[in-house]
């Protein structure tokens, strides 16, 4: 077992970069729960890192909200099935194993990964511009996406960023700034339901939640804004890097 501060500077430093990375792209569960399972089981280190990272998105949401005030009308359509999917998600946790859930993580990870690589290409490709009113069946294909995701979010959610910037990419939103900003209030609610039945379960460790969750906060915080100083394209290329790295990650973990 490591040294009271060199534990608490790991586990500081987890929460840093999974705040900042959340607010830039998603994956900063595998880095906070992959650092909790040091010290404690699966379970109790899924809910604590969960806990840790719903301020995290609160925060990088306040930091978009410019951004998020020119997406309202996405918020109202994808809000209710990202709650209504972390519900589903977290209940299901005590239900189904984990493995289940886990065994997907690096396909799911890659697949949108992939999606959002290609994505440019493949609106000027068949002319479905991002700028451009997607189709009503487009729309209905992306709140059944964000329902699947607020799901996984809820039992798991490592990742949940990639893969809603995946779909969020075809939704109509002008600028991956704007994708970030929806991402980040969406991540939020899918967590801020897990986190309660996660209370009411009791197992969250809150010495170590409470002083994550902080510095989190801070970094999400902090990230959203240094992202919104770089051009679009950077943004891009930092989001699909992560995205194959966590999918590696995944893979390589099994």
């Amino acid at each position: 077992m490591l040294e009271p501060l060199a534990q608490w500077t790991l586990l500081s430093a987890a929460a840093a970069v999974a705040g900042a990375v959340n607010s830039i792209a998603g994956g900063g569960t595998l880095f906070t729960f992959s650092t909790l399972l040091v010290f404690q089981g699966p379970i109790a280190a899924n809910a604590t890192s969960t806990f840790t990272l719903l301020p995290a998105s609160l925060a990088a949401s306040w930091g978009y909200r410019r951004e998020l005030a020119e997406c309202r009308a996405h918020l109202w359509r994808l809000g209710p099935p990202s709650l209504l999917g972390g519900i589903i998600g977290s209940l299901l946790v005590a239900r189904l194993p984990e493995r289940i859930f886990s065994n997907l993580v690096p396909w799911l990870l890659l697949g949108a990964t992939l999606l959002l690589l290609i994505q440019p290409w493949v609106s000027r490709r068949i002319g479905a511009l991002t700028r451009e009113k997607p189709t009503p069946r487009t729309v209905a294909a992306i709140v059944f996406f964000q329902l699947l995701v607020g799901i996984y979010g809820g039992y798991f959610g490592a990742g949940i960023g990639i893969l809603m910037l995946s779909s969020l990419a075809l939704a109509g939103i002008p600028n991956i700034h704007q994708m970030n900003a929806v991402k980040s209030l969406l991540a939020g609610m899918i967590n801020a339901t897990t986190v309660v039945v996660f209370i009411l379960s009791g197992v969250i460790v809150w010495k170590y939640a409470i002083a994550m969750a902080l510095v989190a906060t801070a970094a999400g915080y902090l990230g959203a804004r240094w992202a919104r100083k770089l051009k679009a394209s950077v943004v891009r290329a930092i989001v699909v890097t992560i995205g194959f790295g966590l999918a590696a990650y995944s893979f390589f973990s099994r």
